[in-house]
């Protein structure tokens, strides 16, 4: 059996060991100083005499006597013009930095690089490239599309010149600059814009008013600038920027920090805008629920030469849309596209798919299979 190691006898060996080897380091390797009076070594100064290599410490003043060779150690008086006296004298001083002058050193080097790290990481967290995503592929097609029949056949001639758009500068027509899209929200103008893309088979970079928001001032503007630097090394393409209204208010001059950060945005998207050129294959759409609320300069023609209203769907689109929203669903005989339509007058889009969907789950808690118009009634009310 192998013996334990006695902890005691091993603690006395490493204290013998260590104390050998401090003895050892002591009496053969340390440099010993030959220790005179600071009078002395004062007198002689001001006497003329050089000495060489002068080391200021924070306790001592170490020198080296050029005739005799030896190295002398004296009191250090903390003189503040010690240094200053000896270099007039023609005598080179070193300052060797105590403890503390180091410790102090490396805490700045630490805060400057903890300080430098987070400035950086603020500046890709908040204006990353990554920030606007480009879709080279929507998947959605206007057939996705339900109703906006004539907004559809505007946006076909438009789709025309995105892809040929040197084609129709040669004629001197030029493709708008900006669409805006108003409308009641969930009405689909989010969708328009996705099929819209999907139609032209063009880039489609989607935005929205809070990916423009930050708690650092120039924040914004330098996003709307990163944006379309972006759209135009992707043209042809599609920048959709939803709830334009939270961006593109009115600019008030009041002096307060939030309204000059709105008005520097503002400022930024009317430099882009009017940046662009005739062949550049860039579409800006916009969506918005109020356009009385954004900036005239904004919107004026030769920015934004085109606004569409997005409205409730009509009759004919509720009976579409509840044909569609009804798929995979199992609506009891009384639930006709038809009869449905008639109860969501005034219904926007987004709204029809939500109460049908929880007229569905009404009906699995009440252990139903279909859903019935009382549970679509009942889910209207909770919509």
């Amino acid at each position: 059996m192998k013996k334990k190691l006695n902890p005691l006898l091993l603690i006395v060996s490493l204290v013998v060991i260590l104390s050998a080897g401090y003895l050892l380091y002591d009496n053969f390797f340390r440099v010993k100083f030959e220790e005179i009076p600071y009078r002395v070594f004062y007198k002689n100064v001001q006497d003329g005499y050089k000495y060489q290599n002068v080391t200021i410490t924070e306790n001592n003043i170490k020198f080296t006597d050029p005739i005799n060779n030896i190295t002398f150690i004296t009191q250090n008086p903390h003189s503040p013009f010690l240094e200053e006296e000896l270099l007039k004298k023609g005598i080179s001083v070193t300052i060797e930095k105590n403890f503390t002058d180091i410790l102090s050193i490396v805490f700045d080097i630490l805060f400057y690089g903890i300080f430098f790290t987070a400035i950086i990481f603020v500046f890709k967290k908040f204006i990353s490239p990554n920030t606007f995503k480009v879709q080279h592929n929507t998947g959605v097609k206007f057939d996705d599309v339900v109703g906006m029949e004539t907004l559809k056949q505007d946006m076909t001639q438009i789709i025309h010149i995105m892809k040929n758009p040197v084609e129709y500068a040669k004629r001197g027509i030029r493709m708008p600059k900006g669409i805006l899209l108003e409308g009641a929200p969930g009405n689909g103008k989010t969708l328009f814009a996705k099929a819209l893309a999907g139609e032209a088979k063009v880039n489609f970079i989607p935005a929205k008013a809070t990916d423009f928001e930050s708690m650092f001032m120039a924040i914004g503007p330098m996003k709307v600038k990163l944006l379309f630097k972006k759209a135009r090394r992707k043209a042809p393409c599609i920048v959709f920027i939803d709830e334009f209204d939270g961006i593109g208010t009115r600019r008030n001059y009041s002096g307060s920090a939030i309204e000059t950060e709105n008005t520097r945005i503002v400022t930024a998207l009317l430099n882009e805008l009017d940046g662009f050129e005739p062949a550049s294959g860039i579409l800006v759409l916009a969506a918005t629920n109020s356009i009385e609320a954004l900036d005239e300069a904004l919107i004026r023609p030769g920015r934004f030469d085109s606004k569409f209203s997005v409205p409730y769907p009509d009759d004919n689109d509720r009976v579409k849309l509840c044909t569609m929203y009804c798929k995979n669903k199992s609506p009891d005989s009384q639930c006709t596209p038809e009869v449905l339509s008639n109860l969501f007058k005034g219904f926007s889009c987004a709204r029809i798919e939500t109460v049908l969907n929880k007229a569905a789950l009404i009906s699995v808690q009440k252990g139903k299979k279909d859903f019935s118009l009382l549970d679509v009634n009942e889910a209207i009310k909770s919509v």
